[in-house]
């Protein structure tokens, strides 16, 4: 799968990183960023809720998982 945070619509909320915690993380500005080495999520299966749960659907993940 492929996972794109768009930097200029994400507000720091942080629900990604609750979600997904493993996949997502927040930068030094509090923005969400994807961990290293889980750029393809990884296999978790929490990605697409984390997605859901953006405040701002800042998230967008296309692709199959795994």
């Amino acid at each position: 799968m492929r996972i794109d945070i768009d930097k200029d619509v994400c507000i720091g909320a942080g629900q990604c990183a609750l979600t997904a915690p493993d996949v997502f993380l927040q930068d030094d500005d509090g923005y969400g960023t994807l961990a290293p080495g889980r750029e393809d999520g990884g296999g978790s299966p929490l990605v697409r809720e984390a997605a859901r749960a953006c405040p701002v659907g800042a998230i967008t993940v296309s692709g199959a998982a795994g």
